[in-house]
């Protein structure tokens, strides 16, 4: 029996590993498709930037042409027709050699600003384009083919290669967006699966307590009346276990719905549950209790919180094989949140385990399903809004956890 429980619950914890596995690969290749589509978005757009260039030095060299050519009207005509108009899609300045503006092309101008305001924006614009890509040279020549002036042609990037190079950022914002929401989305009905199966196998669980308890009741009662049974140690000790599962009762009941948190005194609600498990463990485990100040109050649900402390000091227990020492320590930090820290002097655990003890079904133990330190965690961050880990290991030397709570 011990055996199949131990294989179940390394079933489980293998089985909760492959889902994380399998969410990883799917993030994996949901980027790395991202990222080809970013990369072949890119090539796209280096090379559009090629042929914009290309097609702006033959516009460029057209007009050339244009101005060192006076003499052949027909030639002029198919270079204006053929070349410089259809280019109406790149925005282009030219400039003669001092830098004032001759013409523009493919810059939309609102016709209702002023001279002077023209004047500003196609400087503005010019400004951008010097920054984007170096002009455009156009010699000018006498009749001896002798350069006598220069002219210059600005241009930057067309409207549609403008969205082309944003593309791939809008379309990997796009993918990101739509992964988070889908991982949210993924983890938040997981979350209630797993908070439905909690709830039901709480309260189930709390059901079924409820008769034999209150069959045990009755016989305590029936016990009482008889007169040589009342004044026995043996009614002692069952009413001391019907309480006992109440209690328990009362743990599955709170942990199965919304539990309601009281401002308790922490470190003396601590020993009481100390003083129980002191007179349940072996007399070789020294358990500790130090509090500053002592009357630390935080809003707990003393059942469920009472479990928390009990799990975790079995477990310590356990792992120092019934002999060694725990200490728990409450102290206030500077942001006024409560510290408990419980630390055993038993066999530590192993760094690359430390991210899985919290996981339904890891357990060192030959008997045990796994589920202590997961009752433990939901029970502080999802019934008190705090927050545990283990703050410290080492190898045969002990453990430390950390609980943290809202004063």
């Amino acid at each position: 029996m011990a055996k199949d429980t131990q294989n179940l619950s390394d079933k489980s914890l293998d089985l909760i590993k492959k889902k994380s596995t399998i969410n990883l690969v799917v993030v994996v290749f949901a980027f790395a498709i991202a990222l080809a589509s970013v990369y072949f978005t890119r090539i796209i757009v280096e090379q559009l930037k090629v042929r914009e260039l290309g097609i702006m030095q033959l516009y460029a060299k057209s007009l050339e042409f244009t101005v060192n050519n006076q003499n052949s009207p027909d030639e002029l005509a198919f270079v204006v027709q053929e070349i410089t108009y259809r280019n109406n899609s790149i925005p282009v300045i030219q400039t003669n050699g001092i830098g004032l503006i001759l013409g523009t092309k493919n810059i939309e101008i609102d016709p209702a600003i002023s001279e002077s305001e023209r004047e500003d924006f196609l400087m503005n614009i010019l400004e951008e384009m010097k920054l984007e890509y170096d002009p455009i040279e156009i010699p000018f020549r006498d009749e001896k083919g002798e350069v006598y002036d220069y002219q210059y042609i600005y241009y930057k990037n067309s409207v549609l290669l403008n969205r082309l190079e944003y593309y791939p950022l809008v379309q990997l914002s796009v993918i990101v967006i739509f992964g988070i929401i889908a991982y949210i989305a993924f983890n938040y009905s997981k979350s209630a699966e797993q908070n439905r199966v909690w709830v039901g196998l709480a309260k189930e669980t709390a059901h079924q307590l409820g008769t034999p308890i209150s069959s045990l009741m009755a016989w305590v009662e029936y016990f009482k009346e008889d007169e040589t049974l009342k004044n026995s140690e043996i009614i002692e000790e069952l009413e001391k276990d019907i309480h006992r599962l109440e209690m328990i009762t009362a743990r599955f009941s709170n942990i199965g719905s919304v539990p309601v948190l009281n401002y308790e005194n922490l470190p003396a609600a601590i020993e009481a549950t100390l003083s129980y498990l002191r007179k349940r463990v072996s007399k070789k485990v020294e358990i500790n209790l130090s509090a500053k100040p002592s009357d630390i109050r935080a809003r707990i649900n003393k059942p469920l919180f009472d479990w928390v402390i009990e799990n975790i000091c079995k477990n310590a227990v356990d792992s120092m094989g019934g002999v060694g020492k725990i200490d728990i320590n409450i102290k206030k930090s500077a942001d006024d949140k409560i510290i408990i820290d419980i630390t055993d002097t038993g066999k530590g655990i192993q760094k690359s385990k430390i991210k899985d003890v919290f996981l339904p079904g890891y357990t060192t133990k030959t008997r045990g399903w796994g589920l202590g330190l997961t009752l433990v965690k939901r029970i502080i961050e999802k019934n008190h809004e705090g927050k545990i880990f283990v703050k410290n290991t080492e190898i045969n030397e002990g453990t430390t956890f950390r609980i943290l709570l809202k004063s």
